[in-house]
């Protein structure tokens, strides 16, 4: 194992240099095209044979072996692909991919579900597709991962990656992000290709949009997988979305970020059910349909200067006045989340300015140029009050969001191992500072 995981960190190196010079070289808002193997692979489909309304969430409903890709090119690791029963944002059963990768040197006693930040709205872009060998330009962030895989299965943890966005790519979809993870959990005990079992320990990591899926899966692991929750050790994230429509106003205008606020739109539109286009003007129609399946490569600097207001009609220049948005958003507040009953350990940027983001919006603030710092803040605060899961937490005032995953992950995997290990975990309650107010948002005053 220490030969190829050696041979796979140094794939991930290159994989990682070419995905910078790929992502540098894009047009604007291009969206990668997927393969014709992608979109056509039968493995993903589920043939209804049994009514997934009547089987247990978690369910595994196919199995494959295949070799791990990177950048397309497959490498000495052998992947296990399950496609599994979930449950969507909109409660409504599923079906869903996750992919285990066992440790050679682990016996399968502990494992850790990593949560991709692969942020797209196109399902080709998902970690599961890019394991299995296809390359699209969303897809890079999954093969640059492997720099953080590479030392967990080195420690003999076997790996457990989850699509957490579904096969419709419900982008920023907290709930939905947390049943996909937390079912890929139940599969991959339930699977005897895994080596795991019921017995098994598991810890949550993932950085950004791993972070929502992290976050939210150990929030509501006690009440929709209680089972799950009894065996993890503990949850590890960075660069954290806590109030959406906080983030919106924060990114308004920025040079690099402000992409992510039609992808925004376009996600909680998907998710839930509902339809947002009636309240965009032609700017914004043209916006979201060169985003509807594009990924975070497509959105990242391609709209600099973007504004909710640009993109709506008139008397929709506030996004609080559009009700449908405005629950939506709402229902994807961490703050009003339950709170996880494990210890978390908890980083935040907060140096924006580094990546374009100037923004300082009243009752809001500053942040790592997309997630804002006091929400990230104020949630580790009502942990502490509400929690009985000691809690850590390090803002790094220097680093922007690109800039904390380097010094985070190193911290996250050595945290992680403590937990595994049963010592005692770290608390920094009662000396995080203050942060935002976390209630729900209130419609836009009509007066």
């Amino acid at each position: 194992m220490r030969k190829n995981t050696s041979r796979l960190l140094a794939i991930a190196v290159t994989a990682a240099m070419a995905a910078t010079a790929m992502a540098a070289t894009a047009g604007p808002a291009a969206a990668a095209t997927p393969s014709a193997a992608a979109v056509s692979d039968p493995f993903y489909t589920y043939d209804g044979s049994v009514s997934l309304a009547s089987l247990a969430p978690g369910t595994v409903l196919k199995t494959r072996t295949l070799q791990y890709h990177l950048l397309g090119l497959p490498t000495p690791v052998k992947a296990i692909q399950l496609l599994y029963r979930t449950t969507d944002a909109q409660g409504r059963p599923a079906a869903n991919v996750t992919t285990v990768v066992r440790s050679l040197t682990g016996d399968g006693s502990k494992a850790v579900s990593y949560q991709s930040f692969y942020d797209s709205l196109s399902p080709q872009d998902g970690p599961s597709r890019a394991i299995a060998g296809d390359l699209t330009l969303g897809g890079l962030i999954p093969n640059v991962e492997a720099l953080f895989l590479v030392p967990l299965l080195s420690q003999g943890y076997n790996l457990v990656i989850p699509d957490t966005e579904g096969q419709t790519a419900d982008f920023a979809a907290g709930p939905e992000y947390a049943t996909n993870t937390l079912d890929s959990i139940r599969a991959a005990t339930r699977s005897a290709a895994t080596g795991m079992n019921s017995d098994t320990s598991f810890g949550l990591m993932g950085y950004s949009g791993g972070a929502i899926a992290t976050d939210w899966a150990a929030a509501l692991a006690p009440g929709y997988a209680p089972e799950v929750n009894r065996k993890l050790v503990g949850f590890t994230e960075g660069g954290l979305l806590v109030d959406p429509a906080h983030n919106l106003k924060y990114v308004d205008g920025s040079l690099v970020w402000s992409g992510v606020i039609p992808m925004a739109v376009i996600g909680v539109s998907r998710s839930f059910g509902i339809d947002l286009k009636p309240y965009l003007n032609n700017y914004g129609l043209t916006v979201y349909q060169q985003l509807e399946h594009g990924s975070i490569a497509d959105a990242l600097g391609h709209y600099p200067g973007l504004t909710w207001k640009k993109m709506a009609k008139p008397q929709y220049a506030d996004p609080n006045s559009v009700p449908a948005f405005l629950a939506a958003v709402n229902r994807i507040n961490l703050g009003s989340a339950p709170t996880p009953t494990i210890p978390g350990y908890i980083a935040q940027g907060n140096g924006g300015v580094l990546e374009g983001t100037f923004g300082n919006p009243p009752g809001i603030g500053t942040g790592d140029g997309v997630m804002v710092a006091g929400d990230v803040r104020a949630l580790a605060r009502q942990y502490c009050a509400t929690g009985n899961g000691p809690i850590k937490f390090q803002q790094y005032d220097l680093l922007s969001h690109v800039g904390v995953p380097v010094v985070w992950a190193p911290q996250a995997i050595g945290w992680l191992k403590d937990r595994f290990a049963g010592r005692t975990a770290p608390s920094d309650c009662g000396h995080i500072p203050a942060g935002n107010s976390l209630a729900p948002e209130q419609p836009a005053s009509t007066s």
